[in-house]
């Protein structure tokens, strides 16, 4: 209950407990000759009244609101019936009705209220005119205007309310995934850094020593042969120790599976998420791949399929890793709506690296190819291809 709605609470109850004192008070002091019932009823009637909020039931159920709200009602109708000035009371009745019965319920126990409310005066009164009508369907219609208006108020400002707490989810989620997409993005850096600078220079450096190991002239065993083979071996440990760097710092999804285990898992995410089958292929007979490759290959395969849901319109869409001997290649083809290439737009950089610009530049350079073929109404069809190593280079960077 808001502060607000506390205080119109309250000064509910005062209104109703003022107008049943006022009664019984009149009734004493105009000698009345039933004004000892009228206090009595009055009396109980407040009492009746002051017991329904301390009752749990009436707060949790309407049925039982209903029945104590019936208890103050009958009250009320002995009262009118003793005297005339119990007619008023009828103004917060309105309100009690309105706020714990339905809508429809509320509107009818209003009009009953009044009408009661009219002829209970007029017969006290020995006479009917428009004054015994106006007071009671006057204040009717100021009690349900309010009430009404008040609910719409009040649901408008729920609305708002849940409105800003998903605004707020939100900012808060969007905030952790451009944290999380950072870091991802910053260890990918550090992981190509690593792998295109030291790891490169320090398997240069071993191989250079190796080469100068056997063409050193004299004992196998010299002083010079022996720190020769004392550098190599150091190179080749701060090699094994970089490529354990790069294994750290390669991308989740390739923890612990192969890049062809990845892009399944992909396909199989993306459907469950999004309004689209997207289904995995492999062909070929695999073979070790390099880390920078299998990094670019997920990344691409993540940008295309993260296109064709945002962009594509397309109901299906097919993965396919491709080992072809010499080089490795990933088509992704979707059934969407299709775009005219020649006419992209520029690159926005605040797409995350999800654009073909992106894709283009990561098999570019990693010495491959990017292709990308698409019709307005035919879907389109991305492909990448990556060089393999020679078998003679063919180490694998990372060793799971």
């Amino acid at each position: 209950m808001t502060p607000t709605t506390r205080v119109l609470t309250w000064c509910l109850h005062l209104l109703l407990v003022a107008l049943l004192v006022l009664a019984a008070a009149r009734a004493v002091a105009g000698g009345q000759p039933r004004a000892g019932a009228v206090v009595a009823v009055a009396v109980a009637c407040a009492v009746v009244y002051a017991a329904g909020p301390l009752l749990p039931p009436v707060r949790t159920s309407r049925r039982a609101a209903a029945a104590w709200l019936g208890a103050v009602g009958a009250g009320w109708l002995a009262l009118v019936v003793l005297t005339a000035d119990g007619v008023w009371v009828a103004f917060p009745l309105y309100f009690l009705q309105l706020h714990l019965l339905s809508r429809r319920a509320g509107l009818l126990a209003v009009l009953a209220t009044a009408l009661t409310a009219i002829i209970a005066f007029a017969a006290h009164q020995g006479t009917f005119g428009p004054a015994a009508a106006i007071g009671p369907a006057l204040g009717a219609a100021v009690a349900v205007a309010v009430v009404w208006g008040y609910q719409a108020l009040y649901q408008e400002s729920e609305r708002r309310r849940r409105l800003i707490e998903e605004l707020t989810a939100a900012r808060a989620d969007l905030a952790e995934a451009q944290h999380t997409a950072g870091v991802l993005a910053e260890r990918e850096r550090l992981a190509r850094e690593i792998h295109d600078t030291l790891a490169q220079g320090l398997s240069s450096i071993q191989l250079l020593l190796r080469a100068a190991g056997r063409s050193l002239p004299g004992e196998p065993q010299g002083n010079a042969a022996r720190y020769v083979e004392q550098a190599r071996q150091a190179a080749a440990d701060n090699l094994a120790e970089a490529r354990r760097f790069v294994a750290a710092l390669t991308p989740p999804a390739l923890d612990g599976t192969t890049l062809a285990g990845a892009l399944e898992r992909l396909c199989a995410t993306t459907s469950v998420r999004h309004r689209i089958t997207a289904r995995f292929h492999r062909t070929g007979d695999p073979a070790p791949l390099p880390a920078a490759h299998e990094v670019a290959l997920l990344r691409i395969a993540q940008a295309a399929l993260a296109n064709t849901v945002r962009h594509a319109g397309a109901t299906t869409a097919e993965v396919t890793l491709s080992y072809l001997g010499d080089e490795i290649a990933l088509d992704v083809v979707d059934n969407g709506t299709g775009f005219e290439p020649g006419e992209l737009p520029a690159p926005d950089p605040g797409e995350g690296g999800f654009g073909l610009a992106a894709m283009r530049a990561r098999t570019h350079a990693l010495g491959g190819s990017f292709t990308i073929e698409s019709a307005p109404g035919q879907g389109t069809a991305l492909a990448a291809r990556l060089p393999l190593p020679r078998p003679a280079e063919a180490q694998p960077e990372v060793h799971r």
